[in-house]
């Protein structure tokens, strides 16, 4: 079987580090990056560190409006697509880069496998939501993270090869901490880290391009009364920069880690602040708990287990709940026993062009 992975951003490369050793066993892969992350410290080192191969085909489209990186991506891939005439084409979660690789393929009739489908936030206004929504419905084949992905499909009408295989992000976390086990990362000794810290990141639309609920987040930043460590993504950078603050001594700006460094610092901080989907699942995992700079999430089962806190962007909750949050109890196990990879790719191998329902008009506009 022939597949082309599309990526383009660092939580893509993560899951793709978890599928593409099975890949690459079993079948012929074309490994195509969308550049969507195109800063070197955010994606490319990424690929020497978990082994990733450089990708076969690389666009190098980054920064641009919602809209317009999307309709680039479109029109880059789809004469890769005619070029390579995979069997399938492979997406992960719910970037612009998923769409359009989504979009892309379903334009010239080439079968969909989605990687963390079923995700809903069941907020519209994210661009990620109408990512994963519209992604997830031009797919063929849907791999679940988690049974409540599986029922959000089956209330939209979808329940046509749908799968509940577990999270992929778990395969890696795993490698990751039996890793730094084996070769501690420095990362706690050169941030000078001796006593508890509170791990930071912000990156989402909703609060990078939105003045007021930024101002609210950093403001409460400084009111904490510990350190605060806090990797800043390169939208970030930008977005702080046009807001003039200035840091408090307790909170270190510092550039983006590797993976494995941030699954230490993520395992060693007191409490973690994000609006990362991938962030708050580590947090649980690794026993940390969290609260979501967001006023919904799409992994509901971590709030429901009580090791995770939505609090939105208002600084006074953030701060009362920074202070007074304590999970609620036991950590039920969640998305999966780490071995999603290998049920992914052996449903991949099950998706092929004579399973399609409609004719192959691959180059073939209507």
């Amino acid at each position: 079987m022939r597949l082309v992975s599309v990526v383009g951003t660092r939580p893509q490369l993560i899951k793709a580090a978890a599928l593409l050793p099975a890949i690459r066993a079993r079948h012929d892969e074309v490994f195509v990056d969308t550049g969507q992350h195109w800063d070197e410290a955010m994606a490319g080192a990424f690929f020497a560190e978990l082994g990733l191969p450089r990708p076969d085909h690389s666009l190098g489209i980054g920064g641009g409006g919602q809209a317009e990186q999307t309709a680039r991506m479109l029109t880059a891939l789809e004469p890769i697509l005619v070029a390579e005439r995979p069997d399938a084409v492979l997406v992960y979660g719910d970037t612009n880069s998923t769409l359009a690789g989504a979009l892309a393929a379903a334009k010239v009739s080439l079968p969909v496998a989605h990687v963390e489908a079923g995700l809903r936030s069941f907020d519209r206004t994210m661009p990620e939501e109408v990512n994963r929504v519209v992604a997830d419905h031009v797919s063929d084949l849907l791999l679940c993270p988690s049974d409540t992905a599986a029922r959000n499909l089956a209330a939209e009408g979808i329940s046509r090869e749908v799968h509940v295989v577990g999270d992929v992000m778990l395969d890696v976390l795993n490698w990751a901490t039996e890793r730094a086990l084996w070769r501690p990362p420095a990362v706690l000794h050169r941030l000078e880290l001796s006593k508890p810290f509170v791990l930071v990141t912000v990156h989402r639309s909703e609060n990078t391009d939105d003045r007021a609920r930024l101002s609210q987040i950093v403001h409460a930043l400084d009111a904490l009364d510990e350190p605060v460590i806090f990797p800043v993504h390169p939208r970030t950078v930008r977005a702080i920069g046009d807001l003039n603050w200035r840091p408090k001594p307790h909170i270190r700006l510092i550039d983006p880690v590797g993976y494995i460094e941030m699954v230490t610092l993520t395992g060693a901080a007191r409490l973690v602040l994000t609006d990362s989907g991938g962030l708050q699942k580590e947090a649980y995992w690794l026993g940390v708990p969290c609260l979501t700079l967001r006023d919904e999430t799409e992994w509901v089962e971590t709030v429901k287990a009580g090791w995770n806190a939505l609090v939105g962007a208002d600084a006074d909750r953030i701060v009362h709940a920074a202070r007074m949050f304590v999970p609620a109890g036991p950590r039920p196990t969640l998305y999966g026993d780490g071995l999603a990879a290998e049920r992914c790719v052996a449903r991949l191998g099950q998706t092929a062009r004579a399973d399609r329902a409609r004719p192959m008009t691959i180059g073939q506009p209507s």
